[in-house]
């Protein structure tokens, strides 16, 4: 092939190294606009994995970095004063500009022409003349931004500051300096790169970078290649503790917003993008060096394993578009972990850092228990020390409190509706249903959104609460849990609005009755989605009407039994459509900002507040963020949540979305917690107001990471509860837990052991003369050079 590479640095470079290295007949040339030496940065990092993919792409490359690898297993983490040390982690670092020479000689030794110092030749001659052509050209991307069209890039700026320095203090290990200033906290990442220096990158809040008066520069044009310098000044003398008498040096160093960068399409005919100029990851949770490396080998073994470019490139991006998206996931929870550090000082100390260890939620409790598990002892006594709980009990069985109802432990059942009532009533499969879950050992199960009348349901299917027989069939469901277990059982209350008058869910999602249908109502007469039928605006007799069905079937749910009450305000049912600015186009007192869109869901609380007994708890399940431009985002959500507090609401169970057919949720596991976090932090701490985190949480590791970082107070679990009713109970066996927090029915009682499976619980020997690694360096490895410099006087 011959092959064009616009962009010199690790990713073209390597995928130049590795191309030749398969076939030495390729004809591949690398134009790179900088001269050789001039690197920006200092340091990249690499994971064990990313190493051991190099090792076997490449052992001379491999070779030649390892001999230069600076490499530790802690993590420092300075906060009020003090240092807390976790280790087990796995770390190695080199100078960039050390990489970046060990590749231009790879290539140069490989036959690769290499052109420094001079942009490349244009795109589309190159495509003419060349087989391929690779876009490796950076964040800033000339040749993304020419085929925009073709990419369709979304570039989302972050509004933290940063910037990039480095020091000539050798770090012992990976540090964070998390700093409480005048103007809001500041924070510090650095870590080694070699016997001479270290990473030390600054990043804050642009609200905290202009109140420090770092603004005073902003429209200040710097030439290229040029540094803030009076900006570097003033951070040597803020981070003069953490410098330590030591000098810190600048390279093309001025503040920047970090970019996440995202395409629709790498590749279009023999154009193909690789590493940030195709997708970037924050660098707090890693190096984009490396992601453009792993780029690379994957490119190179795709061209290698395909007969066409065509084929090779659509095999590249179905490879590595999976891996890149994980990774962007987890480094968008950490970006956003950090543009927020300032709602996590107030935790206690070891919180913290297990908090900001947990950040991007790849990290889990689980994951530092293994790693080290002097840390995580630590972690658990906090947690159990700052509530006055037994310390030996996982996070999850610890027992709660919601408003005076006590549950033993701090699983929820989520509410997931069955669809399987007739006329509204529950019947065998509900007692089925939710008897199961409750002797499954959650401490609280919900049923699903249990309907004020018979037009505010969602399906034919839906349970109800508009008469004397269906609260009689709630009423055996709920004595049946009380009776058989130590579980608590709550009542969703809920009318459809406009997202009613239609089919089971198995029959068509949303799909609309073909007959027998009934009129569907809400604050404005706009539609769910296409297809939906128009809603018929509501009337204020309409409003006092549905207020009075909240009200009646709130005294039978309370008849009936029910422990909890939670009003079901999210997923774009009436209540959340009221909230919601997508839904909600009202111009009356109902209508308009917030605090009006508040009035009516507000109304039917109180209303339904003073019907419940008052020694019950009533909570509100709200939808976080509507997934869309114009509807409510995390920022209303906190105004929403502080409104219901204020309002005497026990708890808020934090969901997000469904309020349109339009939205576009950014799914990933936990992937709503931060909105449980945000309105814990923001709100509820403040009030001891219960905060139940909701969305993809399948593990009991999720659970635990959850709580002990002080994300949410419970964690409600759905559809992993169908899969095993007995989830909350295996999660005991599995963690050798036996207490209060999981007590087996006594029937069951035989089952607390989790079975044998064939060979995999084989005790095996020791067959190993010599650990491999030496005693004293698994845990702890620091990164303690004999050349390290001496501080300056």
């Amino acid at each position: 092939m011959k092959i064009a590479i616009i962009g010199g640095g690790p990713g073209g470079l390597y995928l130049a190294a590795l191309m030749k290295q398969l076939d030495p007949a390729h004809d591949i040339t690398v134009w790179e606009r900088n001269a050789p030496d001039d690197t920006f940065g200092f340091g990249v990092v690499f994971s064990d994995e990313t190493l051991g993919g190099i090792e076997n792409a490449d052992t001379d490359i491999a070779e030649a970095m390892s001999r230069r690898f600076a490499r530790w297993t802690d993590i420092d983490i300075h906060l009020q004063g003090e240092t807390h040390t976790v280790g087990g982690q796995g770390f190695a670092a080199m100078s960039r500009k050390d990489l970046l020479h060990l590749l231009q000689e790879r290539c140069r030794a490989l036959g690769v022409t290499l052109h420094f110092s001079t942009p490349a030749p244009d795109t589309d001659r190159l495509r003419a003349a060349y087989d391929l052509v690779v876009g490796a050209d950076g964040v800033n991307s000339a040749v993304r931004t020419a085929h925009a069209d073709v990419f369709r890039p979304t570039l989302d700026r972050r509004p933290n500051k940063y910037m990039w320095l480095g020091t000539d203090r050798v770090f012992e290990a990976f540090q964070f300096f998390v700093d409480q200033t005048p103007w809001g906290v500041m924070q510090v990442h650095g870590y080694p790169y070699s016997a001479t220096g270290s990473t030390f990158i600054v990043e804050m809040h642009e609200d905290v970078w202009r109140r420090a008066g770092f603004d005073a520069g902003e429209d200040v044009v710097l030439p290229p290649g040029a540094s803030d310098e009076a900006a570097v000044a003033r951070l040597r003398e803020l981070f003069a503790d953490a410098l330590d008498g030591h000098r810190v040096f600048a390279n093309n160093s001025k503040w920047l917003n970090f970019t996440t960068v995202r395409n629709e399409r790498w590749h279009h005919g023999n154009l193909v993008l690789i590493g940030d100029a195709a997708h970037t990851a924050h660098f707090s949770i890693g190096s984009g060096t490396k992601l453009a490396m792993e780029d690379a080998l994957a490119l190179a073994a795709c061209l290698h394993e395909h007969p066409d470019t065509e084929a090779a490139l659509t095999a590249y991006e179905a490879e590595r578009r999976p891996v890149v998206e994980s990774t962007q996931r987890a480094a968008q929870a950490s970006l956003e972990w950090f543009e927020n550090i300032g709602m996590y000082v107030h935790q206690e100390p070891t919180q913290f850092c297990f908090n900001l260890l947990t950040r991007s939620r790849r990290i889990t409790y689980d994951n530092l228990r293994t790693r080290d598990a002097e840390f995580a002892d630590r972690v658990d006594t906090a947690f159990a020390r700052a509530q006055g709980l037994d310390g030996t009990a996982p996070a999850m069985f610890q027992p709660y409190r919601i408003g005076q109802l006590e549950l033993k432990n701090r699983v929820v059942v989520s509410p997931m509706d069955m669809y399987s009532a007739v006329d509204g009533v529950p019947g065998d499969f509900h007692l089925v249903h939710l008897g199961s879950k409750a002797m499954g050992g959650a401490g609280l199960v919900m049923t699903e959104m249990v309907c004020v009348s018979p037009e505010g349901r969602i399906t034919p299917g839906c349970t109800g609460l508009w008469n004397d027989e269906q609260r009689a069939s709630w009423a055996r469901i709920v004595s049946y849990v009380h009776e058989h277990s130590t579980a608590r059982i709550g009542l969703q209350l809920g009318h459809s609005g406009r997202k009613g008058s239609t089919r089971l869910m198995w029959e068509g999602m949303d799909a609309p009755l073909p007959e027998g249908n009934w009129e569907t109502v809400g604050p404005s007469p706009v539609p769910y989605g296409e297809g939906s039928p128009v809603p018929r605006r509501l009337t204020r007799a309409d409003l006092d009407r549905i207020v009075a069905d909240f009200v009646a079937a709130a005294r039978r749910g309370a008849e009936a039994g029910f422990d909890l009450l939670e009003l079901h305000c999210a997923h774009g049912y009436l209540l959340s459509s009221f909230l919601s600015p997508v839904a909600n186009r009202r111009t009356d007192e109902y209508g308009g900002p917030l605090e009006n869109r508040l009035r009516f869901p507000l109304e039917v609380f109180d209303a339904v507040r003073a019907a419940w007994p008052a020694g019950r708890p009533v909570i509100v399940r709200i939808s976080a963020s509507d997934w869309v431009p114009d509807g409510n985002t995390e920022h209303d959500a906190v105004e929403i949540a502080r409104a219901f507090v204020a309002h005497g609401a026990d708890a808020i169970d934090v969901s997000s979305g469904q309020v349109t057919k339009d939205e576009r949720p950014a799914f990933g596991r936990s992937y709503q917690t931060p909105f449980a976090d945000r309105i814990r932090q923001e709100v509820a701490a403040a009030t001891g107001t219960a905060v139940i985190a909701v969305g993809a949480i399948a593990s009991y590791d999720d659970v635990n990471s959850i709580l002990l970082a002080g994300r949410a107070d419970l964690c409600a679990v759905g559809r992993t509860h169908l899969y095993d009713p007995h989830w909350t109970l295996h999660a005991a066996a599995e963690q050798e837990y036996r207490g209060p927090g999981a007590d087996w029915p006594q029937p069951f009682a035989a089952g607390r052991r989790k079975p044998p499976s064939a060979r995999t619980d084989a005790v095996r020997p020791r067959l190993s003369l010599l650990r491999s690694d030496p005693v004293g360096q698994g845990v702890h490895l620091r990164w303690i050079p004999s050349r390290a410099p001496a501080p300056v006087s």
